[in-house]
């Protein structure tokens, strides 16, 4: 008797090769070309429009006149600003991302952004300071708090806690956004004040603003560099790394204070900008890898190209007016990052 014929097993679903990452000189090469766009764009287009000739005959020193005297004057050093603070907060991101092995970590989720916020509308509230040149010190203070008592909370015996440093981060985020918001409501001039650098912003700042923090932000750089082979061995977990001869809780101390030296150096600079630390390691793993020796560079351009893309869209969308560049990032970062997501996902 013949048996009962079995059903055809369904055919096995194909999983897709894993994409390969671009080569690392070919993505860098975009990225520079990508960044020079941008900053292109940031000199030339603004409330008036000056042609790229001029502004090339400006930058040599050639022109004079009225838009000669925009480009040089205003336009460059919200330029270089703007490419600071960007790579600053895209470098942080990373980092961040990397000490504590959470793909959501950022400056404003450790709380270092919370912090900077908090000291400067103290500062206004206390002391009626009305220039990013005489508050900027505050935000640095107030960020390397925040970050320290984040650092406290996640504390464990030898190391420290990177589930419970992101927790605490929020947390103290909460909190201080709290308290800050109450400074403000107390007093009309400090809400007056503070608001549109809370807002986050490159426009009307000056040169000797970034002069004052850069070596902060250098010096965030060199050990951002120096702790990101160890981050490659980090990511394989705390017990992977210390067998591999990696000093754990040496690093993330290191890396923490790259974190903070770059994002309160940026904050103190242009406000707490959303997002740029958050989506710039994300964009940039799909093309260079996860070494965080290709990793930590490549985020240094596109935060940088990020930061001017949003705020040259800024200056476009209520021309002649501006929108200020953290609610460009805020708006446009959170539908990216849902992109990301969903591709992830896949």
């Amino acid at each position: 008797m013949l048996s009962p014929a079995r059903p055809a097993m369904p055919a096995p679903t194909p999983v897709p090769a894993p994409r390969r990452p671009v080569p690392f000189a070919v993505a860098v090469s975009g990225g520079v070309v990508a960044l020079a766009v941008c900053a292109a764009l940031s000199l030339a287009l603004g409330a008036r429009s000056i042609p790229l000739p001029t502004v090339l005959s400006a930058l040599s020193g050639a022109g004079h006149g009225p838009d000669a005297d925009v480009v040089t004057g205003l336009r460059v050093p919200r330029t270089l600003i703007g490419m600071s603070v960007g790579g600053a907060l895209g470098v942080a991101g990373a980092v961040a991302q990397g000490v504590t092995r959470n793909p959501l970590a950022s400056p404003a989720t450790l709380g270092v952004n919370a912090g900077a916020g908090f000291a400067v509308v103290t500062s206004i509230f206390v002391f009626h300071l009305a220039r990013p040149a005489e508050y900027v010190w505050f935000a640095l203070a107030g960020a390397a708090a925040a970050a320290l008592l984040v650092h406290v909370l996640a504390q464990r015996p030898g190391d420290v806690d990177p589930v419970r440093l992101a927790l605490g981060g929020t947390v103290l985020t909460a909190v201080l956004a709290s308290w800050t918001t109450a400074l403000m409501l107390a007093s009309q001039r400090t809400l007056d004040e503070a608001r549109f650098w809370l807002a986050g912003s490159i426009g009307g700042r000056d040169v000797a603003v970034l002069e004052r923090v850069l070596p902060f932000i250098v010096t965030g750089m060199v050990l951002a560099a120096v702790v990101a082979p160890s981050l490659n061995a980090l990511a394989l977990g705390d017990e992977a790394a210390h067998a591999l001869g990696v000093p754990v809780a040496r690093i993330r101390q290191l890396g923490g204070a790259s974190v903070v030296l770059l994002a309160a150096g940026s904050v103190a600079v242009a406000g707490p900008v959303p997002f740029i630390g958050l989506a710039a390691p994300h964009l940039v793993r799909p093309a260079v890898g996860t070494d965080h020796r290709r990793l930590i560079p490549a985020c240094l351009i596109v935060g940088a190209t990020l930061l001017l893309a949003a705020d040259v869209l800024g200056r476009l969308i209520a021309r002649p007016s501006e929108l200020e560049t953290g609610i460009v990032t805020a708006f446009l970062g959170a539908p990216l990052l849902a992109v990301l997501a969903r591709r992830s996902a896949r």
